[in-house]
């Protein structure tokens, strides 16, 4: 049952993401990605990609979904390895927002709006350096909310016990 809960919290939170307006880029995607299998474990990747799915279902599916989709999946299956103390977690979700630059604007290449050459690929990935600023700013922000969530929930329950 509290997978069931967890899931309908993750899909409420990706979607107050997406759905309100927002610069580009500039949402707790990334974050939530990192941090979700880090905290609460890999099993729920799945829950994370099936909550992106039925939102890009709602906003528009569009042709790097699924480049999108396998960032999230690679950013969730990394996160283990950076969950020891808060250091390596805003570590490994700014790699995440590297890794989802590096996945997604490879897609935008494979499209062939830039050309299928080696110019066409340096183009795409420069054009893009604004949105992920945007990326790497949210990141980073939604992170540290993250995180400040988790240690007052950690202290919390800590003077229960």
């Amino acid at each position: 049952m509290n997978y069931f809960k967890f899931t309908i919290g993750i899909f409420l939170a990706l979607g107050v993401s997406r759905f309100v307006p927002h610069p580009p880029n500039f949402t707790s995607l990334l974050a939530l990605s990192f941090y979700i299998p880090a905290l609460l474990g890999i099993r729920y990747i799945p829950a994370l990609i099936i909550s992106f799915v039925i939102t890009d279902l709602i906003i528009g599916f569009h042709d790097v979904a699924f480049f999108t989709w396998g960032s999230v999946l690679f950013i969730g299956l990394i996160s283990k390895y950076f969950s020891n103390n808060i250091m390596k977690r805003l570590s490994g979700a700014l790699l995440g927002a590297c890794i989802f630059f590096i996945f997604t604007n490879f897609g935008v290449w494979t499209l062939g709006s830039y050309g299928y050459s080696l110019d066409g690929l340096i183009i795409c990935y420069t054009l893009a350096i604004p949105f992920f600023a945007y990326s790497l700013i949210s990141t980073f922000l939604f992170s540290s909310i993250i995180e400040t969530i988790y240690k007052f929930l950690t202290i919390k329950n800590n003077f229960k016990i």
